[in-house]
């Protein structure tokens, strides 16, 4: 079973479900995340691309966090 949309971050498993809009340049498939349009990347390969992106997601997202932290979901309405 693949783990499509889950992302482990240290000690915490959570899952984000993103969507990612891409398109086939002349030599590499470029991907956008529509929640995220500052986190970009390309793959020569979809799957490729895929993993690019989520290692993009995590720098962008978690780099600045320490090793000890908590999670917490919350929800708003605005």
């Amino acid at each position: 079973m693949k783990d499509e949309g889950k992302v482990r971050i240290r000690e915490h498993e959570i899952e984000v479900k993103l969507q990612m809009v891409y398109w086939k340049s002349d030599k590499f498939w470029i991907g956008k995340l529509l929640d995220h349009p500052e986190i970009m990347t390309q793959g020569e390969t979809l799957e490729e691309l895929e993993e690019n992106m989520k290692d993009a997601y995590l720098l962008m997202t978690m780099d600045d966090v320490p090793e000890e932290y908590e999670l917490k979901e919350i929800a708003l309405t605005v």
